[in-house]
C-alpha cells in the first residue's frame, strides 16, 4: 500500500511544481488592458504659440512622466477625436495603417515595459513588461535616448492602406507617420516636454525588442522627457 502512496506523492509534487512554474511565468507576463486618464481637449496653449515653442529637444533630464501626460501625448499622436471613430492625425482613405508603442522608463503610475495604444477605447494594452529603454539605446546607438522618460514609437502595417491604394502605400503611410509626429511634437511643447524624431535604427533590433509582428514595421521613435 506504501507504493502507491509515493507514486500518489511524486506526482503530486510534479503537479505542484508545475503550477507554481506556471504562476511564475505568468506573473512576468503583462497584465491586463490599462485604461488611461482622458485626454483633455483644451489647454493654456495656442496652436500658434505651440508652433512658436516647437523645437527638437535632445538634451532630457531623467526625471519622471505623469501617466496623464502620456496619455495625452499618445492621443495626439493617434487618438479618437470625432464619434465616428476618426483621428487626430490624417490617413489615406481612414486606412489608419500606423500602430502606435509606448516604451515607459519613468512613466509614474505606470510599470516600465513596452505597451500598445488601443485609440478606440483609449487604453494600453502591455506587450512585455520590464526596462527596455537600454535595448533601444543599443538599437539606435543614441545614448541620450537614455535619459528619456518614455518613447512613443510609429509603426505601420502597410497592408491595411495597400489593400485600397496599391503600391502608393508607400507613399501615403510615412506622410500619415509623418502627421502623427508632429502632433506629438505639438503636444510637447504644450506640455512643457521634449522631443525629437528618431529614424536611425536597427529595424531588426527594433522589432525583436517590441515583439512586432511579422507583418509591422518601425518608422520611427520619439523620446520624451522634460528638457533640461
Amino acid at each position: 500500500m506504501r507504493r502507491p502512496v509515493a507514486i500518489l506523492s511524486r506526482t503530486a509534487v510534479a503537479a505542484v511544481l508545475a503550477l507554481l512554474s506556471g504562476l511564475t511565468i505568468e506573473a512576468q507576463q503583462p497584465s491586463a488592458t490599462i485604461r488611461l486618464p482622458a485626454a483633455r481637449h483644451e489647454g493654456a496653449m495656442s496652436v500658434e504659440a505651440a508652433l512658436w515653442a516647437r523645437r527638437s529637444v535632445r538634451g532630457l533630464a531623467r526625471d519622471t512622466l505623469a501617466l496623464a501626460d502620456a496619455a495625452q501625448l499618445l492621443w495626439a499622436a493617434q487618438g479618437v477625436n470625432r464619434p465616428d471613430g476618426h483621428r487626430t492625425a490624417p490617413s489615406a482613405g481612414a486606412t489608419y495603417a500606423l500602430e502606435i508603442l509606448l516604451v515607459a522608463s519613468r512613466v509614474r503610475d505606470l510599470p516600465a515595459g513596452v505597451y500598445r495604444y488601443r485609440p478606440a477605447i483609449h487604453a494600453l494594452d502591455p506587450v512585455a513588461a520590464g526596462e527596455r529603454l537600454p535595448d533601444l539605446v543599443q538599437a539606435t546607438r543614441q545614448q541620450w535616448i537614455g535619459d528619456a522618460a518614455a518613447v512613443i514609437v510609429l509603426t505601420a502595417v502597410y497592408e491595411r492602406t495597400a489593400r485600397r491604394y496599391g503600391e502608393r502605400a508607400e507613399r501615403y503611410v510615412p506622410i500619415e507617420a509623418g502627421h502623427a509626429a508632429e502632433n506629438v511634437y505639438l503636444q510637447c511643447a504644450a506640455l512643457g516636454l521634449g522631443t525629437t524624431y528618431v529614424g536611425s535604427y536597427s529595424d531588426t533590433a527594433i522589432t525583436r525588442v517590441l515583439a512586432l509582428a511579422p507583418d509591422e514595421r518601425p518608422l520611427g521613435l520619439l523620446p520624451v522627457g522634460r528638457p533640461r
